[in-house]
């Protein structure tokens, strides 16, 4: 272990061999813009527990199932949401990221309910009451059990039903949004095999498909396509319908309120290549290039950013020797977030907002870690000219990890299944402190 006399006696053999790069580290400015939204995140079904109208409630009740557990009561926040924005408010945040539930709004094609969205209406307005900036999601990745029944974003019918959900939607919520999203990643739509920890996504996708099958079968149908679907049998098709689905959206609630910043959030990793012919930029350009460049008609583009990726020029490499790792065994690389962010606003031109960014551990010390060393290298790019506006993380409490159920650790707070009471963990202290004195 490096003691306090040899930490000092490094650095100052450090300034001395490179005055130019001492010059530079003691320029650096922790300070965050004045308006810089801190927050913490969550989605609907992940938290609010019985969700029964949902294409996912669908699929974790099938039988195969390649949900390892159901969703059930969830982290109970469709009754306990004011507990979860008091622990917001109170960890010194001004911002809270939530979603819309469609499969409440609309559970029935056509039929809205007005209870439903008084319920959102009432968490919007509870956020601004307590002083937070709400960021809302009008779909994270769950749809209604009746829209998946009808072959989900491959009908060709999908964008004029999302935009119609947007619209009524927008016209009972809009007036209090701080920041609209139409959709949550769906760049790795029908991509996210060669995303996931290697092995899994393979393992994965045939279980997948024989769930909806099942759920097709069950519902009497052709194709019964969920939201978070693993295997996507047209992804050409799914995908143009969903970026349509995002312009249409965007269209809705921008004509309801023209003034209210809406985007779209995408999961972007950190792509870094190694060695020649990288394939590097030929994956960039399959993950994630037609929605940044979708993204220039947007206000903002929401970046979610959890790892790095290493490519040669055969595939993905596994993470260096010796590299901290998450639960899933992925690489925990601080400065991915930083390298996202600057990729994404160099292709869209617009200003970015960290909608997501945290890690999967059990072990709360490596998100203690994470947290301040990703914010030092976001602060890095945003004094390089790189406009983002804000950084929520995910996840505000330990939550439902769609395929794999609980057992995923993503919260600055755990969560007692039994009691639904919150405890924070030391994560949470640091983020807080960070957001209180808005510098690193």
């Amino acid at each position: 272990m490096l003691n306090r006399r040899t930490l000092l006696a490094a650095a100052a053999a450090t300034a001395a061999a490179t005055p130019a790069l001492a010059r530079k580290a003691a320029a650096f400015n922790p300070a965050f813009p004045q308006d810089f939204l801190w927050g913490a995140a969550t989605a609907a079904h992940q938290v609010e527990g019985n969700n029964s109208n949902s294409d996912i409630w669908v699929m974790e009740h099938s039988k195969p199932s390649v949900y390892v557990e159901p969703s059930g009561d969830a982290a109970n926040s469709f009754a306990l949401w004011p507990t979860d924005l008091d622990i917001v408010k109170a960890m010194g945040l001004n911002a809270y990221r939530f979603s819309l539930e469609w499969a409440r709004i609309e559970p029935a094609d056509g039929e809205f309910s007005v209870a439903m969205l008084d319920h959102y209406k009432a968490m919007i307005a509870g956020c601004r009451a307590r002083g937070l900036h709400p960021v809302v999601t009008f779909n994270h990745f769950s749809t209604p059990a009746w829209f998946a029944a009808r072959g989900g974003w491959a009908n060709p019918q999908s964008p004029q039903l999302f935009a119609r959900y947007c619209d009524r939607a927008a016209r009972h919520l809009a007036g209090e949004i701080g920041h609209a999203l139409t959709l949550n990643e769906p760049n790795l739509t029908g991509l996210l095999g060669i995303v996931l920890p290697p092995g899994i996504g393979d393992r994965l996708m045939d279980a997948d498909r024989a769930m909806q099958e099942a759920a097709a079968k069950a519902h009497g149908v052709a194709k019964f396509q969920a939201g978070n679907a693993l295997w996507i049998e047209d992804v050409p098709t799914t995908t143009a319908n969903m970026l349509k689905a995002h312009k249409a959206g965007r269209d809705a609630i921008k004509a309801v309120r023209p003034g209210l910043p809406v985007g779209v959030s995408l999961a972007i990793i950190d792509d870094q290549p190694v060695g020649r012919n990288s394939i590097r930029d030929a994956m960039r350009a399959k993950l994630y290039e037609p929605w940044l460049k979708a993204a220039r008609g947007d206000d903002f583009v929401g970046v979610q950013n959890y790892e790095r990726s290493l490519w040669d020029d055969k595939g993905r490499l596994p993470p260096p020797r010796g590299s901290v790792v998450n639960d899933a065994g992925s690489e925990v690389y601080p400065a991915s977030l930083a390298g996202a962010v600057r990729y994404a606003h160099q292709v869209s031109g617009v200003p970015v907002i960290v909608t997501e960014h945290g890690v999967n551990a059990s072990d709360d010390a490596i998100r203690a870690r994470l947290i301040p060393a990703a914010l030092t290298e976001l602060k890095k790019a945003m004094d390089d000219g790189v406009p983002v506006h804000g950084y929520l993380h995910w996840s505000l409490v330990d939550n439902f990890e769609w395929v794999f159920g609980y057992g995923p650790k993503f919260g600055l707070h755990s969560l007692d299944r039994t009691t639904f009471a919150r405890t924070a963990k030391p994560s949470a202290a640091v983020l807080g402190a960070i957001a209180r004195r808005n510098a690193i």
